[in-house]
């Protein structure tokens, strides 16, 4: 996402003694030399940038200067249109591109600070184009900061598009909705999740590979931002399961052994190795649903253990839908069985 960008095409002209100051980019104000060898110039300044709501000049205070101490009574201006903080972010725009008197380093990384703190859900490229430094640069200086001024779960990027701000998180709610809802769309488990539909379909394809949803650069960047394993919010892979440890954990562990005879455990050791399924989508699909939902062992007191009391009666009529709903798939299967 852009901000606005003053009127290229009408162009005023206003008394200097009705232009404000506004809160410059540079630390140390304006470079008296360099107003004083604009002044000495013999054709007209150049028109000057000011915010339309405040008259405060954007870009061009060494101008305004200079016509000044001219004598210049009035002087070129186009405006603004736009917030306050969206001005400020031209002003460090136009005092970074080639022409003019460069900003400082200093300048240009409290620029960065500043816009973080206006614009926390820019991304750190974003902020980085507008600033001129590189986006590692602003990326340390927003941890530095801390805490943005309004907490954000996504991130406008230099193109414009908004992003998750964490792309682990959307990938993992991509697992969860393809696992519960195979037959979706990838269109709708990208908009549902708050992704983009490649990234839905490396998803799908990452499942159905056996292989975690949340590419390996990703877990790393996480836990260097965080100093934690993250979570698996996914689904697993065919034959594992997520801990059920202390939520923080990533490490996959397999399926216990289901102690009472009888419950399926056999059966599904045995469509494991099945070709016919494990080398089909919709069978892969199939294997993992069933591997989630094995009630093996001891897994089902923790799952138990791990539900709120509040929120009891609620999950155990969600787990009677979805029993219902293996009961109708199984009583299929078996009517087409014969």
């Amino acid at each position: 996402m852009t901000v606005s960008r003053p009127e290229q095409r009408h162009t005023v002209v206003l008394p200097l003694t009705s232009l404000l100051p506004a809160a410059s980019p540079r630390l140390a104000g304006e470079d008296p030399r360099h107003v004083q060898a604009i002044a000495r110039l013999d054709s007209p300044l150049p028109p000057i940038v000011v915010h339309r709501a405040t008259l405060r000049v954007v870009d061009g205070m060494h101008r305004l200067r200079a016509a000044r101490l001219r004598g210049d009574e009035r002087i070129a201006v186009r405006f603004f249109e736009g917030s306050e903080e969206d001005a400020f972010v031209h002003a460090v725009r136009a005092n970074t591109r080639p022409g003019g008197l460069p900003l400082t380093r200093a300048d240009r990384s409290a620029a960065a600070e500043r816009i973080i703190r206006s614009h926390p859900h820019w991304s750190d490229r974003l902020i980085a184009s507008a600033a001129g430094l590189a986006a590692s640069t602003v990326a340390s200086l927003r941890r530095r900061a801390g805490h943005p001024a309004a907490p954000t779960t996504t991130r406008t990027g230099r193109d414009g598009r908004v992003r998750p701000l964490n792309a682990a998180d959307g990938r993992r709610r991509a697992g969860a909705l393809i696992a519960a809802r195979p037959e979706a769309s990838l269109r709708e488990i990208a908009h549902d999740a708050g992704i983009a539909v490649g990234t839905a379909r490396d998803v799908r394809l990452r499942l159905a590979l056996g292989q975690d949803p949340v590419p390996k650069k990703l877990r790393d960047a996480e836990r260097r931002d965080t100093g934690a394993v993250p979570s698996m919010g996914a689904v697993p892979s065919v034959g594992a399961v997520p801990s059920m440890g202390d939520g923080a954990s990533a490490v996959v562990a397999p399926v216990a052994a289901p102690s009472p005879a009888g419950d399926g455990s056999s059966s599904l050791s045995r469509l494991r190795t099945d070709p016919s399924l494990r080398l089909t989508e919709g069978g892969r699909i199939l294997l993992r649903l069933l591997n989630a939902h094995a009630m093996g062992g001891d897994r089902w007191r923790r799952l138990l253990d791990a539900v709120p009391a509040h929120r009891r009666q609620t999950v155990a009529q969600a787990a009677r839908h979805c029993a219902a709903s293996w009961l109708r798939f199984a009583s299929e299967l078996e009517r087409q069985a014969g």
